[in-house]
C-alpha cells in the first residue's frame, strides 16, 4: 500500500514537473508571441506610413498629374488658338500677296503699255523730225543751216534715245513754234549781198514768211527776186533779176512801204515773183 502511495506521489510529482515545464514553455511562447506581436505593430504602423506617405504622394501625383493635364489642354487650347490666328492671318497676306501681285502685274502691264506709247511717241516724233527737215529744205536759205541743226539735233537725240519724250516734244513743239513765226514775218533787212553776176551791193532785202524773198539796191535801180527750182527732194534757189517794170514797181513799193518811206497799203505783187516753180522746171 506504501509502495501505490509512493508510486503516486512520483507520478503526481512528475505532473507537477512536466506541467511546470509547460507553463514555462507557454509562457515563453507567450512571450515570443508578444515580442512577434509588438514587432509586428511596429511594421504595420512602419507600413501604415508609408502607405498614407504612398497615399499623399499619389494625391500630390494626382493634384500634379490634373494641374500639368490642365496645363496641356490649356497650352494646346492656345497652341490651336494660334493655329487657326495664323492661318487666318496667312490667308489675309495671301489675299493680300495677290492682290499685290495684280497690281505688280497691273502696274507691269501699265509700264509695258507706256513703253509702247512712248517708242511710238519716238517714232511719230521722229517721222515729224525729217518732215521737218524736208521742208525746211524747201524753203528760203534764211537761217537755214540753223533751223536744220535744231531739227537734226532733236532727230539725232531721239534715234540715240538721248531724249525723253516730253523733252522731244518741248523741243518739237519750239521748233514748229519758230517756224510758224519764221513763216509769218515780214522782215525787211539791209544788208551786203551778192549779186549773181558775183557784184557786191547794198541790198534792202525783203523777206515775205518762208516762201518769197526780193531785194533791191540802194538806190533802187537793181531789182531781184529768189526763185525755187528743182523737185521735191532736190531744191536750189537761184536769184533772178531780169524783171519786168511792173514787177520791179511792185517790188520797190513794196520796200517803200515797209520802211514807212510810203503810207501802208496793200501791195500785190505779182505772181511771178513767187518762189515756187513746176517740178521739171
Amino acid at each position: 500500500m506504501i509502495h501505490n502511495v509512493i508510486t503516486k506521489s512520483k507520478i503526481v510529482g512528475t505532473l507537477l514537473l512536466l506541467t511546470s515545464f509547460s507553463l514555462a514553455a507557454v509562457q515563453d511562447d507567450i512571450r515570443a508571441a508578444e515580442l512577434q506581436k509588438a514587432t509586428l505593430n511596429v511594421e504595420i504602423k512602419k507600413l501604415d506610413r508609408q502607405l498614407r506617405e504612398s497615399d499623399s504622394l499619389l494625391k500630390d501625383d494626382v493634384k500634379r498629374y490634373a494641374l500639368l493635364e490642365s496645363r496641356y489642354t490649356e497650352d494646346l487650347n492656345r497652341r490651336h488658338a494660334e493655329i487657326d490666328s495664323l492661318n487666318e492671318k496667312i490667308k489675309r497676306v495671301a489675299v493680300e500677296l495677290q492682290a499685290e501681285r495684280n497690281k505688280q502685274a497691273t502696274y507691269k502691264g501699265r509700264i509695258e503699255n507706256d513703253k509702247s506709247k512712248r517708242k511710238a511717241m519716238r517714232l511719230m516724233l521722229t517721222r515729224i523730225c525729217v518732215d521737218l527737215e524736208s521742208q525746211v529744205m524747201q524753203t528760203l536759205p534764211w537761217d537755214k543751216a540753223t533751223r536744220l541743226d535744231r531739227v537734226r539735233a532733236l532727230r539725232r537725240d531721239l534715234e540715240s534715245n538721248n531724249a525723253l519724250e516730253e523733252e522731244a516734244f518741248s523741243r518739237i513743239n519750239s521748233i514748229i513754234g519758230e517756224e510758224v513765226r519764221f513763216g509769218d514775218e515780214v522782215q525787211l533787212i539791209n544788208t551786203p549781198m551778192t549779186r549773181k553776176n558775183g557784184e557786191s551791193i547794198n541790198a534792202r532785202l525783203l523777206r515775205i514768211g518762208n516762201q518769197w524773198m526780193v531785194y533791191s539796191d540802194e538806190n533802187s535801180t537793181m531789182f531781184g527776186i529768189l526763185v525755187r527750182e528743182g523737185t521735191k527732194d532736190s531744191v536750189t534757189f537761184e536769184w533772178k533779176e531780169t524783171l519786168t517794170l511792173e514787177e520791179r514797181e511792185a517790188i520797190k513799193t513794196a520796200l517803200d512801204v515797209k520802211q514807212a518811206r510810203k503810207p501802208p497799203q496793200m501791195v500785190t505783187l505779182p505772181l511771178s515773183i513767187s518762189i515756187y516753180a513746176q517740178e521739171g522746171k
